[in-house]
């Protein structure tokens, strides 16, 4: 691929990434007003995902900002942002029961999970030194090219950290949707609402594999010509 090409790809990404967010807090927005079938709060709905599940180790917290949900398996917290925590919407139902999906999938050993949380440190140590190394590099191509292939590896990693997010996320969004139909917490209007939502969450995480491919693909096109 040709820089040009990559180029282009960095921009469409640019171009599309503007896209999602701005659909997805669109989507939020919208079932964020629209009432989950039951009435269940976020943590509600999330505590009763994990017991449905048989899990009991797993503490349901509330985190400040917008959209800052995750699940941590070192502490065994699934963490609602305020927005979701203590909302009975079915935005709000979709996002808890999503993050709980995640705890399922530790639960049962999903090995994706397992292959994610184990490159973790790795993925840490690169993204702190990896603009560094590939400033240092570049810098110094024609003494040491050796720097700048040791800073594309380092990417590489983080990349490969993308990539392997997606199905992760994916599952995750996937197990969420069949637990809210199941339980009742979704009928048939909300159902197709918290897929959407989840949908557009999804869409954020590929964009972002993508973009961190072609910047990948862009450093090394530097490497190949400054050689």
């Amino acid at each position: 691929m040709n820089i040009g090409m990559i180029w282009f790809l960095l921009i469409a990404v640019m171009i599309l990434s503007f896209i999602v967010q701005t659909t997805l807090q669109s989507r939020f927005a919208k079932y964020s007003g629209i009432r989950n079938h039951t009435g269940l709060t976020g943590a509600e709905v999330a505590t009763k995902m994990l017991r449905d599940n048989g899990i009991y180790d797993v503490q349901v917290t509330c985190v400040k900002g917008q959209l800052t949900d995750h699940y941590d398996p070192r502490s065994k917290t699934v963490n609602l942002s305020e927005s979701v925590y203590g909302m009975n919407s079915i935005a709000a139902a979709a996002v808890a029961a999503h993050e709980c999906g995640h705890a399922v999938q530790d639960a049962r050993g999903y090995a994706p999970l397992r292959l994610r949380s184990a490159l973790v440190p790795v993925v840490t140590f690169a993204n702190n030194t990896v603009q560094w190394v590939l400033l240092a590099g570049i810098l110094m191509v024609q003494v040491f090219p050796q720097i700048l292939w040791l800073g594309i590896a380092l990417f590489a990693m983080t990349t490969l950290f993308s990539f392997i997010t997606l199905p992760v996320e994916i599952n995750a969004s996937q197990r969420a949707v069949e637990w809210l139909d199941t339980s009742g917490i979704a009928d048939y209007q909300t159902r197709p609402m918290a897929q959407d939502a989840l949908k557009w969450a999804a869409y954020t995480y590929v964009i972002a594999a993508i973009g961190s491919l072609a910047t990948l693909l862009y450093y090394i096109s530097i490497a190949n010509r400054r050689n």
